[in-house]
C-alpha cells in the first residue's frame, strides 16, 4: 500500500515540474521576443539619427562649396532613398518599408547679396542687417517603417527630424 502512495506522489510532483518548466519557458519565450523588438526598433532609430547627421553634414558641404553668386542657383534640398545593405529590390521610391527615406530642406539667413539667387522660399528674413554673415537652417528628415510589423504596407511610416543652425 506504501508503495503505491509513492509512486503516485512521484507522478504528481512530475507533472507538476513539467507544468512549471512549460511556464518558465513560455515566459521566457515572451520576453526574448519583446527584447528582439525593443532591439530592432533601437537598430532602426539609431540608424536614422546616423543618417540625418550624414545628410546634414552633406547640405553644408553643399552650401560650402557651392558659388551662388557664380550659378545664381542655391541649394534648397537634397533627396534620397536608402536602401539596406544586400536589398534586392532597386526602385528609388522607398516603398517597399525596408528603406529609409532622406528629405533635406535648406533655408538660407544672411546678407542680401549673398543669398539674392534663391528662391524667396529658401530666404528668411535677416536678423543682423548690415552684416555679411551667412547661416542656414538645415533641417533633416528621415522616414523608415517598423520592421517588426506583419505587414508592412499597413504600417505607418516613422519620422525623424534633425534640426541644425550653422554659419557659413
Amino acid at each position: 500500500m506504501i508503495v503505491k502512495q509513492r509512486k503516485g506522489f512521484s507522478l504528481l510532483t512530475a507533472l507538476f515540474l513539467i507544468v512549471m518548466m512549460s511556464g518558465v519557458s513560455a515566459l521566457v519565450m515572451s520576453l526574448s521576443g519583446k527584447m528582439v523588438k525593443e532591439t530592432t526598433n533601437l537598430y532602426q532609430k539609431e540608424q536614422a539619427t546616423l543618417l540625418a547627421k550624414s545628410y546634414t553634414e552633406l547640405a553644408i558641404m553643399s552650401v560650402m562649396s557651392n558659388d551662388r553668386n557664380g550659378t545664381g542657383k542655391c541649394i534648397n534640398a537634397i533627396d534620397a532613398v536608402v536602401k539596406p545593405k544586400g536589398a534586392t529590390d532597386t526602385s528609388l521610391t522607398g516603398d517597399n518599408g525596408m528603406d529609409y527615406r532622406v528629405r533635406v530642406r535648406i533655408s538660407y539667413i544672411g546678407a542680401d547679396k549673398d543669398i539674392s539667387s534663391c528662391s524667396a522660399i529658401s530666404q528668411l528674413g535677416n536678423p543682423s542687417a548690415g552684416s555679411d554673415e551667412l547661416n542656414i537652417i538645415v533641417d533633416a528628415y528621415v522616414e523608415y517603417k517598423d520592421i517588426s510589423q506583419e505587414d508592412l504596407s499597413a504600417s505607418p511610416w516613422i519620422t525623424y527630424h534633425r534640426r541644425t543652425l550653422q554659419k557659413i
